[in-house]
């Protein structure tokens, strides 16, 4: 265990967590709300600190990004745990079990990563699987030796984290896709036990320092009104109409039991996003076939993808090679 960052210490051995908007007060030999960070003696412990639950090499549209080097490699990995309950969690195993992990130090990890660039052309790390926010210490000190060595850093995170943390990780942070889950607060209380306004301010402060792109998962009757749908695409081309939005198609998981979302809710989201905002994409729901990117102004198809397969067919240098407009693409 290692001494973790963003906490005070209170009365009577009490520690007070300012890592995430949970604010979690812990008693000694309590662990908060994320399960990863201890009270042990009255020193906040990072009990995941080095301790890996999966990695492997990831198509970069699995995160999903796909206007961040589309068609690449990247190291996956993450560790257990997370700040939000969500009843649909899809990595409930590793979010809220107790997985078996094995024990990486940030320079181990990075020379992974190096060796995953030679062989498959991986062009970084992505923490992800499980929420990196709440691996804060770890996930610091190995981005900033993976930009030593030119490696990519991506986080694939809920979002929930206070803004002092944040803005001294983004420096070391190259592409994040941030999950919007709703566009209501009573969503986020009552089913993922967390709060959607620290979520919203991650999205503005991060978006113009890195590259963003934002997933909203689509579960009937919970958040698919139109009119939420509404709201969060006028949020999101308020910040810049350019960033990509993934409607994801939601699937029984862990403690809920609805059925899938209706492809025609999710074709009806698409429609509703287009209206305001350049590149929006369905994911989970490949017989729609609404992966594939368009130039905004003469529709010519830039890139195509089946699957993870992905061609890069009317791109050049960042430009539409039928009109010659600039494509929003980090590559």
């Amino acid at each position: 265990m290692q001494e973790a960052r963003f906490y005070e210490k209170l009365e009577g051995g009490r520690v007070w967590c300012h890592l995430c908007p949970q604010s979690c007060r812990i008693s000694p030999g309590h662990v908060g709300f994320c399960r990863a960070r201890k009270n042990e003696g009255g020193v906040l412990c990072t009990l995941n600190y080095g301790r890996i639950s999966a990695w492997g090499i990831d198509p970069i549209e699995k995160k999903p990004l796909y206007h961040f080097y589309p068609g690449t490699q990247i190291f996956s990995v993450g560790t257990f745990g997370c700040n939000f309950h969500c009843g649909f969690c899809q990595n409930w195993q590793i979010a809220h079990g107790e997985p078996l992990t094995q024990t990486c130090s940030p320079a181990e990890l990075v020379e992974i990563a190096c060796r995953a660039e030679e062989r498959s052309g991986s062009i970084g790390i992505a923490y992800t699987y499980s929420e990196p926010m709440i691996w804060y210490e770890y996930v610091c000190d190995a981005a900033k030796l993976a930009r030593e060595k030119g490696l990519k850093n991506v986080l694939v995170t809920n979002g929930s984290v206070e803004e002092e943390p944040l803005r001294e990780l983004l420096p070391y942070v190259d592409a994040m896709n941030i999950d919007v889950k709703a566009f209501t607060e009573d969503f986020y209380r009552e089913i993922c036990r967390g709060k959607l306004g620290p979520v919203l301010r991650t999205v503005e402060i991060a978006y113009s320092r890195c590259h963003v792109e934002i997933t909203n998962l689509i579960v009937p009757t919970k958040n698919d009104a139109e009119g939420e749908i509404a709201a969060l695409v006028d949020w999101i081309a308020s910040l810049d109409p350019a960033i990509p939005l993934h409607f994801s198609r939601y699937f029984p998981q862990y403690r809920f039991n609805l059925p899938p979302t209706p492809l025609a809710t999710l074709k009806k989201a698409r429609e509703i996003a287009l209206k305001k905002l350049k590149y929006v994409y369905i994911g989970n729901a490949p017989e729609l076939g609404e992966d594939d990117t368009f130039c905004p102004n003469c529709r010519n198809l830039l890139i195509e993808r089946t699957g993870y397969r992905t061609t890069v067919t009317g791109l050049r240098e960042r430009r539409c090679t039928q009109c010659g407009r600039e494509i929003e693409i980090v590559n």
